[in-house]
């Protein structure tokens, strides 16, 4: 049976994670790429990091995006999120604070859902140090949708 997830589910689901799939726009066709976020409930909006390159031109270029979560536990038991929003470039100190967030947040749900506890941004992602400056951004969520299959 499938069912719609409420607002608050959603929500909820997006707070208990920090692995979704962004889609995005280039020229014409879309991608969709594995990215760590951070669900900052008070802006309800997702927040993560880059490096320079073609997925940040690419929503610089167009800051339509999409955004999935899911909890997997078999095919006839899953739950869904689906999320519509756009692409917002941080800069000065609201991107070290959100920087900071993400990293405090990503380490809470790893302490949770894998009962490890990473103390680095470093520990769980390799790219802050193979990129130099991150492009730290946010997406602003306009839409929301979930279901969950039980």
């Amino acid at each position: 049976m499938f069912k719609d997830l409420s607002t608050e589910s959603c929500k909820q689901l997006l707070a208990g994670n920090y692995i979704g799939r962004i889609g995005y726009i280039t020229k014409n066709n879309s991608d969709i790429i594995p990215i760590t976020y951070y669900y900052d409930a008070d802006q309800h909006s997702i927040i993560s990091y880059s490096g320079e390159g073609f997925k940040i031109d690419a929503m610089r270029k167009n800051e339509s995006v999409s955004f999935q979560v899911d909890e997997i536990e078999s095919v006839n038991q899953w739950k869904s999120v689906l999320l519509y929003g756009t692409f917002e470039e941080l800069s000065g100190s609201d991107a070290k604070r959100l920087l900071h967030e993400f990293s405090e947040g990503v380490k809470k749900n790893i302490l949770k859902k894998e009962n490890a506890s990473p103390k680095f941004i470093g520990d769980f992602s390799s790219k802050l140090s193979a990129i130099g400056s991150p492009v730290v951004y946010r997406i602003n969520i306009s839409g929301m949708t979930g279901k969950q299959r039980i």
